[in-house]
Order: structure tokens, then sequence, then C-alpha cells
């Protein structure tokens, strides 16, 4: 299992690679929409992209929609994976 640094760097690894992001305003407090650009389509894109770097179903619609900052997402993320580990 990757450790929570790990996840947050591979974040911003694949989303930079998908949306052709600057991971230099991948910050923590960067907003998805209005300081990285992204919109609903890429929102749906996100997720795809996501479980299929992290093989994880990212179900949470309720969670998924109120994610608007970095930090949402990789707190997110780090909640799931916890949550994959638990369950084993």
């Amino acid at each position: 299992m990757i450790s929570d640094d790990e996840l947050r760097q591979k974040v911003v690894v694949v989303l930079a690679e998908e949306f052709e992001l600057d991971p230099e305003k991948m910050t923590p407090d960067a907003t998805l929409y209005d300081d990285l650009g992204l919109d609903s389509l890429d929102a749906v894109d996100m997720v795809v992209v996501l479980e299929k770097s992290f093989g994880m179903k990212l179900t949470d619609e309720e969670a998924l929609r109120s994610i608007r900052t970095m930090e949402d997402l990789f707190q997110f993320l780090i909640r799931l994976k916890a949550e994959k580990s638990a369950t084993g």
C-alpha cells in the first residue's frame, strides 16, 4: 500500500499528464475549476483516470461533488485508501 505522500505525488503526476496541467500549480489549495481550469466533463474523466491509476472505484458521488481543491481530492483518496486497506 502506498503512503499518503506517494498518493499525493501520483495524483499530481496522473492529472498533470491527463489534463496537460502544470504540476507547480497543483498545490493543495488550488481549486480544480478556477485555478486549474477543469470543467464538469474533466471531472468525469478525472474519476475514470484516478480509478484506473489506483485500482479503486470512486462511487461516493456526494463526496465527489464536494471536491473543490486538490487537498479535498487528496483527502478523499486517502480516506478511500484507508477504507480499502481496512476491509482488505
